[in-house]
Order: structure tokens, then C-alpha cells, then sequence
């Protein structure tokens, strides 16, 4: 059981940085896989990063490689994603989740945070 909230998101030129935070308020948080997905207007929902249950491993989709970097603090029970170098491309409401077995799909989502880059 892991209910998750994310916050962060925001107004960002391009070229700017912000993070996102997902608290869980889960007490078996550190028992699963958490990723992070988005969602732009009008497109399919994708795969954004994903983080083992130590917070060892880390994956990320192609797009976003070398720019975001997903991090878990267990004894928080919260989760990051640090996004840098901001493109309006990467305009999109942004989904915390849970997953039991790292593949989808995925079993619990937050509600989603809004993040807009302007150029």
C-alpha cells in the first residue's frame, strides 16, 4: 500500500532546473520499485525513470538521459526527480509510482504535477 502526492512542479524557463518530490505515505515504501511517468497534452503517457528498492539502480527513457536524475529516501519515504536543462519539450504533468515487481503495471500513481517550460 503506498499513497503517493507529488509537488514541485512549476513555471521554468527552459534552460532552468527544478525537482520533484513524491511523499508516500506508505510504510512498505522501501519494498518497491518507484518510477516516474508524464504525460504532455494530447500525447500517451511515457515512461520518464525508474529506481530499484535501495535506490541503487536507476533506468531512464532516452529522452531524458544526462538531464533528469531520480533519487528515493527511504527512511523519508519520499522520492525526487531532479530535472536540469529544461526543454519545453519536456512540458507534461509528471505521475509518482509504485510498482511491486519493477514491471508494469505500475500499482499505485499520485495525482500528477504540473511542470511548464517556457522558451
Amino acid at each position: 500500500q503506498v499513497q503517493a502526492v507529488e509537488s514541485g512542479g512549476g513555471l521554468v524557463q527552459a534552460g532552468g532546473s527544478l525537482r520533484l518530490f513524491c511523499a508516500a505515505s506508505g510504510r512498505t515504501f522501501s519494498s518497491y520499485f518507484m518510477g516516474w511517468f508524464r504525460q504532455a497534452p494530447g500525447k500517451e503517457r511515457e515512461f520518464v525513470a525508474a529506481i530499484t528498492w535501495s535506490g541503487g539502480n536507476t533506468h531512464y527513457a532516452d529522452s531524458v538521459k544526462g538531464r533528469f536524475t531520480i533519487s528515493r529516501d527511504n527512511a523519508k519515504n519520499t522520492e525526487y526527480l531532479r530535472i536540469n536543462s529544461l526543454k519545453p519539450e519536456d512540458t507534461a504533468v509528471y505521475y509518482c509510482a509504485a510498482s511491486q515487481t519493477g514491471l508494469p503495471p505500475y500499482d499505485y500513481w499520485g495525482q500528477g504535477a504540473q511542470v511548464t517550460v517556457s522558451s
